[in-house]
């Protein structure tokens, strides 16, 4: 783990992989609920944490490149669940990828339960875990011009859902009618970081 000062009063904290990074993030959130940390914001990324407006970062980055952190413990954040149609343009070949028809894909992926590791890319888009590695999927070779908002999608090994509509490259597998971003929420976001996440089939009408 590597700590780089940002600034007065950020540092930036580089984990060894993404499931180090979610430990990390874990680890953070309960030293400041514990009173152990004061800091303004801690933003997770992929393989990095960001803690801005932290007193003393040098002191804190010295005390992170030495400590134990624990694994991030399981089923611990909120359960939030999204209805979800899986009718997917790209259904059929994240099904053939995966080597299975497209009910058994859909079945898979809804009896998965989801951590959102991280957000970006758009507001209210969280980055979500939870499929095993060998389910992992490529981008598209030609990204769409404009992928429709409440898109469930899968790149890599993340599953996402397209808050807005704008660009991508994931593949599409379904679609839920969840607002995932609402400036008058508070939060805004429906998927913070650390936030398990479960998809529930439903039927047309």
């Amino acid at each position: 783990m590597k700590a780089l000062t940002v600034g007065d009063e950020a540092l930036l904290v580089e984990a060894a992989s993404g499931e180090e990074a979610r430990a990390l993030h874990a680890w953070l959130l309960r030293r400041r609920a514990e009173g152990a940390l004061t800091v303004r914001e801690i933003v997770p990324a992929a393989r990095t944490v960001l803690l801005d407006g932290l007193r003393d970062p040098d002191r804190w980055a010295a005390e992170l490149t030495t400590a134990r952190i624990p694994e991030a413990p399981s089923g611990a954040g909120e359960l939030i669940e999204l209805p979800v149609r899986y009718d997917g343009p790209d259904l059929a070949a994240v099904a053939g990828h995966w080597g299975v028809t497209e009910r058994e894909a859909a079945r898979l992926h809804a009896g998965t339960e989801f951590t959102v590791a991280f957000c970006g890319f758009a507001p209210g888009f969280g980055y979500l875990t939870g499929l095993p590695d060998r389910y992992a999927v490529p981008r598209r070779a030609t990204p769409r011009t404009a992928v429709p908002a409440g898109a469930v999608a899968l790149a890599g090994p993340y599953t996402g859902v397209y808050p807005r509509s704008s660009p991508g490259g994931w593949q599409l597998i379904g679609t839920t009618d969840a607002v995932l971003w609402d400036h008058r929420r508070v939060p805004a976001a429906l998927l913070t970081p650390g936030t398990r996440v479960r998809f529930v089939p439903v039927e047309e009408a």
